[in-house]
């Protein structure tokens, strides 16, 4: 094992970070203009760096907040950019950036960690559990309608790249928020920012208006071919309802667009009703189910404490947390909250698996089946399925 110093990057050392995290993926450096734009997504102090002597590995984060049951937000940190250098993998240096990472986090009053994962089996042994799962459909424009029972109020409003931009993150922070949802600081709209003007089609944005102002948005671009027989599809980047009305609003007007045959709607919750507003719901099809974000509780206690939970049984449950240690220990969890206990514990489970609950993405019982939840009480199992329920389910729908 060899021996490297962990430390924080200045602004001038971001861009060797970058195109170290790029070769990771197998993706040329950066040239000035895309690191221009990209430059404008890192968060000042966010992002770390192993060196031995030179940079061998790397990791960024931004603050945000994320909602949680019950509509709660709580400071996250977003965590994207981790790489190491394809000769010094294996040696320690992820575990250790991680560990330091979770560090800063817990010292600043950081509750929640999340991230997209490249590869699954990585980053659960740092407490990261699957926390929100996304299915992806795709709906035949043109044979696909709306019933008639589907909402049909309010207006919407196309926007170019460059209107939208201002727009959309005051659109965006108004909205009712799912659990698992997360803020968009100013750096990730600049992220976005930089993805849409790289973008070989252009991007617009929708903007669907109710009775009280803006409450929904999509955001889309059409690709496919230039000539006849004009075959294309519109891909949708993002879409966010705030009501009913709004999505069935947005949705009539994206089957409205001529010179589309499909609609790709990527990375959508799970339980999103575009079967429920279609006449026909065979218009619609399954392309795949997948997982979003993994979430890591840095601070178990005010995580616990934070969300709302269903009518059941109390149950204390036993956490294990070996990289903070601070979290370990016996939690009573209830209707009216969570609390430290001194209780036996009728489950025991570790820190990743206390994630992949925590947001009611995955029951309890179904994680005491296999083999991740160690049950004592068997009764305890079927009431943390209520408690840790939830009515809609967990997504977030932002990517960085």
């Amino acid at each position: 094992m060899s021996d490297f110093e962990i430390r924080t990057l200045d602004p001038g050392e971001h861009r060797a970070a970058s195109n170290l995290f790029r070769a990771s993926l197998h993706v040329p450096p950066s040239d000035d203009t895309d690191w221009e734009r990209a430059s404008r997504a890192f968060q000042p102090g966010g992002t770390i760096g192993a060196f031995d002597p030179d940079l061998i590995g790397t990791a960024r984060s931004f603050d945000a907040e994320l909602t949680v049951p019950g509509g709660a937000r709580r400071p996250m940190a977003g965590v994207t950019g981790v790489a190491v250098r394809a000769d010094r993998t294996r040696r320690g240096v992820l575990r250790a950036m991680m560990a330091a990472q979770l560090e800063d986090f817990a010292g600043r009053g950081v509750v929640f960690a999340s991230l997209l994962a490249s590869e699954a089996p990585i980053y659960g042994r740092f407490g990261y559990g699957l926390a929100t799962r996304y299915r992806s459909y795709t709906v035949d424009r043109h044979r696909a309608r709306l019933h008639p029972g589907a909402p049909a109020t309010g207006e919407v409003q196309l926007l170019e790249l460059d209107e939208a931009l201002k727009v959309l993150p005051g659109v965006y922070e108004g909205l009712a928020r799912r659990p698992g949802a997360m803020s968009r600081p100013e750096v990730l709209w600049r992220l976005y920012e930089g993805q849409a003007r790289r973008n070989t089609q252009p991007v617009k944005a929708i903007v669907h208006h109710g009775p009280d102002g803006p409450d929904g948005f999509a955001t889309y671009y059409v690709d496919g071919l230039q000539a006849h027989p004009w075959t294309k599809s519109l891909h949708l980047v993002d879409l966010f309802p705030g009501t009913p009305a709004a999505f069935a609003g947005l949705w009539r007007f994206l089957l409205g667009v001529d010179l589309v045959d499909t609609i790709v709607a990527e990375a959508r919750p799970l339980d999103e009703p575009i079967e429920l507003i279609l006449a026909d719901h065979r218009r619609s099809t399954v392309d795949r189910i997948g997982d979003e974000h993994w979430v890591r509780l840095v601070d178990v206690p005010e995580a616990l404490s934070a969300r709302a939970y269903g009518h059941a049984e109390p149950v204390v449950v036993e956490v294990t947390d070996p990289l903070l240690p601070a979290n370990s220990g016996a939690y009573r969890i209830t209707p009216d909250g969570a609390e430290r206990s001194d209780d036996p514990a009728a489950l025991r489970l570790d820190v990743t698996s206390l994630a992949m609950v925590y947001l009611g993405t995955w029951r309890p019982s179904a994680l005491a089946e296999a083999g991740r939840i160690e049950v004592r009480d068997p009764a305890a199992a079927a009431a943390a399925d209520v408690l840790f329920g939830t009515r809609v389910a967990a997504w977030s729908g932002t990517h960085f």
